[in-house]
């Protein structure tokens, strides 16, 4: 391949070669020598005392060589440590965090009471069924308005279930709302689902004796901060420590956290001194892998009668389930910060609640927040349009940020984040965009019409979304055959990094992209790495792999000068050959060679788009068909067109499996309902035939020298809003009103009659 202009170019995925073939290394394709094998005996009560835990049988079994309690683990190292937070570390949050291993209490279904080990996990599972354990039920908590009475405690010290209540604002909402023409308040609902990859959690743990140093196969996605987390815990350095990332079978936010599992195997390999692989089954991900979402919201807004929006008020509530996990408080945060969305809105209240309840803790999944608070934002601005009798469209170009208005100010709405402003782009382009490729005004005249049974609606919404902030380093060893291996901390979640980064290495060396090999995320690779969240991996991720090639070609140029006598006339590098003064080297004269690279930036980027929808609802069984879908997002350079447009129709399907199939359903007791494969449903390959994204490049980001902006949650970030408004537009006839998530068949048709028996009565 031409070394000229790979950036931007649709280069074919270098990983996909060994995944076709079946040549992909994951965790559970690992064995190593002498190897055990672990289960986790977790809590089937949601809320409980313990009161004591009897292994004694399970010990005994031929093949077990340990079973592992909190006793056990206070024994050796003092204490049952706790897990810290990574993101969104508030103070408030420190009496609500998550010991490895459950000791006096159990606080959700699912969480880890002892682990056993033995030579098969067969051996292993059957040992579970010996451990006695003696809980005394306790009043479960299985939503946060159980919660908020404080009539029984998760965490007793902490004297309440409230984790943290706060204020985020700018200007002076209230007094808006005090003089305004027209408000309008609505609550709205996001329901619980979780991230589901192919591929469960695993790792395998191996502890040498001898050097005292321990390896971790499977990690992933913030590797540096979970050795940096685990090392004090065990009582070692971070030195001592190599976490090892293989391929990933997918994340989408819920995957690389530190979690119990993280603390637990690790600890009993070095307790049994062998070799310990733990890969999590199905249903263990279900109950255990951090949930997300689950957030309410009381959205007020006041306008002028001409639907000019003057100020928003609002009230997030979040359910964080037993815990508050590593990045759990983002949720929240982000439903909060992004509730003004890309509108001239310069008077905002808000207020955060997050509760704590008797289920599966929260974490971060794709677009988290966002998701969230373009639904609740975007069903409120088509309800106040109707009320106002403005056309929807024109009620949001009339409120859209000009691109004359950026950056723009939206102040700090979130506690532990500063101040920021939207930096570059026109949401004009892309919202006009949208609205023309659904074909708006020629169809909606179809809103709420009934053709052959089914009820027509439309619907385009804008949004804006942020990624890409932070630090990340590279190191670059030029090798014997003149090819340069690329160490970067970044770790690859199955988006494509391999390919993109090397786009971005070969460029900027302007050798062919065959010469450039990618290695990722382990420990082993560089001093100091931060990882893949946030949409940041090309925009901190791929800078960091630029600024390290150009170190390496300064550094190829002095070695050429000092080495090999090359003239201090400017030295030309390129195809592999370094030229000057009619002398010339190959790069495999330069073997060895090594640099680091690294970018570093405060500032946020902030993609912006539209999404549009046609659908048609069929009132009698509630299912939705979409006849035509378009994301559109504007990400400054795309890379990889390809792979960018991979990543948005993977965010687009995954959203409209948020809206439609993927819930997680509690009883009253706290117990999961739907803890399968058979009962949580996910989009099929099938289930979403007539979607569409777009892609444009129109401002690049002024925040990195790539011009990038974060390409892998657009895709998602407007999908509740933009189905949900297609369909309360589709079902308007029939009274409905669309408030809540998810929009699941039974739940639709049970608000088609709910309201034909409201309209009777």
């Amino acid at each position: 391949m031409n070394a000229r202009m790979l950036i931007g170019q649709p280069v074919h995925r270098a990983e996909d070669s060994r995944f076709l073939k079946g040549a992909g290394r994951f965790v559970d394709d690992l064995a190593r020598e002498g190897m055990l094998h672990a289960v986790v005996l977790r809590s089937a009560v949601a809320h409980g005392r313990i009161r004591g835990i009897d292994a004694t049988a399970a010990r005994a079994m031929p093949g077990v060589h340990a079973v592992i309690t909190a006793a056990d683990i206070s024994a050796a190292l003092g204490n049952v440590p706790v897990i810290p937070l990574r993101l969104a570390n508030l103070p408030e949050f420190k009496g609500y965090l998550q010991p490895v291993v459950a000791g006096d209490k159990v606080r959700y279904v699912g969480e880890p009471i002892a682990v056993v080990v033995a030579e098969t996990q067969c051996i292993a599972e059957d040992a579970l069924d010996k451990i006695a354990v003696d809980i005394e039920r306790l009043p479960a908590l299985p939503d946060r308005h159980a919660a908020a009475a404080d009539a029984s405690l998760l965490f007793e010290a902490a004297g309440s279930n409230r984790a943290v209540r706060y204020e985020a604002k700018f200007g002076d909402a209230d007094a808006v709302f005090a003089k305004a023409e027209y408000t309008r308040k609505e609550k709205f609902r996001c329901h619980r689902l979780t991230g589901l990859p192919l591929e469960t959690r695993g790792q395998i743990a191996e502890w040498d004796k001898d050097k005292k140093r321990l390896t971790v196969f499977g990690a992933t996605k913030v590797l540096f901060f979970n050795r940096r987390t685990l090392a004090p815990m065990l009582g070692i350095t971070e030195a001592d420590i190599d976490m090892i990332e293989v391929d990933v079978g997918g994340g989408f936010g819920v995957k690389g956290e530190f979690y119990p599992e993280d603390f637990l195997i690790p600890f009993v390999a070095r307790t049994v001194g062998r070799p310990v692989k733990w890969i999590e089954d199905r249903r263990e991900h279900l109950v255990a892998t951090n949930h997300s979402r689950e957030v309410d919201c009381e959205l007020e807004i006041a306008c002028r009668r001409d639907g000019t929006i003057l100020a928003m008020r609002g009230h997030i509530t979040a359910d964080m389930g037993a815990y508050i996990r590593t990045n759990g408080g983002v949720v929240p945060a982000k439903a909060a910060q992004f509730l003004p969305g890309p509108y001239r809105i310069r008077d905002v209240g808000l207020t955060v609640e997050a509760f704590v309840t008797s289920k599966t803790p929260v974490g971060t999944l794709r677009a988290p927040g966002r998701f969230e608070a373009n639904f609740f934002r975007e069903r409120l601005l088509d309800i106040v349009a109707a009320d106002l009798g403005l056309d929807v469209m024109d009620f949001r170009r009339k409120n859209l940020i000009q691109e004359t208005e950026l950056p723009f100010a939206t102040g700090k709405l979130v506690p532990y984040e500063p101040e920021t402003d939207f930096d570059t782009g026109d949401y004009h382009v892309t919202f006009e965009r949208a609205v023309a490729e659904i074909g708006w005004d020629q169809n909606k005249a179809l809103n709420g019409k009934l053709v052959d049974g089914r009820y027509r609606g439309l619907a385009a919404v804008p949004f804006v979304e942020s990624g890409g902030s932070g630090k990340e380093n590279s190191r670059l060893v030029i090798e014997k055959d003149g090819t340069v291996s690329v160490y970067v901390g970044s770790s690859v979640l199955g988006q494509g990094l391999e390919t993109t980064l090397a786009q971005v290495a070969a460029d900027t060396l302007k050798l062919p992209f065959e010469a450039i090999k990618i290695l990722h995320g382990s420990t082993t690779y560089l001093k100091e790495g931060f990882g893949t969240f946030a949409s940041r991996s090309m925009v901190v991720g791929g800078c960091a792999v630029m600024d390290g090639c150009n170190n390496l070609l300064a550094a190829i140029r002095v070695a050429a000068r000092e080495r090999l006598g090359f003239p201090n006339e400017e030295i030309e590098i390129a195809d592999g050959v370094v030229a000057a003064g009619g002398k010339r080297a190959g790069l495999t004269e330069f073997a060895g060679l090594e640099v680091e690279g690294s970018f570093s930036t405060t500032t946020r980027t902030y993609s912006y788009g539209a999404h549009a929808c046609h659908v048609a609802v069929d009132p009698r069984t509630g299912h939705v068909d979409i006849l035509d879908y378009v994301a559109i997002e504007d990400v400054g350079v795309a890379i990889n067109p390809h792979i960018v447009h991979g990543q948005a129709i993977g965010a687009l399907v995954q959203g409209l499996g948020g809206v439609f199939l993927d819930q997680i359903m509690y009883d009253r007791d706290a117990q999961m309902l739907n803890a399968s494969l058979a009962d949580y449903l996910v989009p099929l390959a099938t289930d979403f035939a007539n979607v569409r994204a777009i892609t444009m490049e129109l401002r690049r980001s002024k925040t990195n020298p790539l011009g990038a902006k974060g390409a892998g949650e657009g895709g998602m970030v407007a999908v509740a809003a933009t189905i949900a408004n297609a369909v309360a537009a589709a079902l308007k006839p029939l009274g409905v009103e669309v408030c809540d998530l998810p929009l699941s068949p039974a739940r639709l048709w049970g608000l088609v009659n709910g309201a034909s028996l409201a309209r009777k009565s």
